[in-house]
């Protein structure tokens, strides 16, 4: 084996990484934003009322692409122990 191999496996891991944080992190730092926005606008500085709709558009997130996420998290981690042999050789 080859260095080329194993930075071959981490960057698909990144890769698959990315993959499953974006549908959650994107609608979450959106939210902020314009929840940020809408409290400066205002002059509201209540904690809760970032964090609440952060929480409802992060779990519509979740109930959405969880499937698509635990599908992708599941097909790298076969592809990973598919190559264990190959890194006994």
């Amino acid at each position: 084996m080859d260095a080329d191999y194993f930075l071959t496996i981490g960057r698909q891991a990144l890769w698959v990484l990315a993959l499953v944080s974006a549908p959650v992190l994107i609608p979450a730092l959106l939210t902020g934003l314009i929840v940020g926005m809408v409290q400066a606008a205002t002059s509201i500085n209540e904690q809760t009322l970032s964090f609440i709709p952060k929480l409802i558009v992060v779990a519509i997130s979740l109930a959405i692409f969880g499937a698509m996420m635990i599908g992708l998290l599941s097909d790298f981690t076969l592809s990973i122990f598919e190559r264990i042999p190959d890194l006994v050789r």
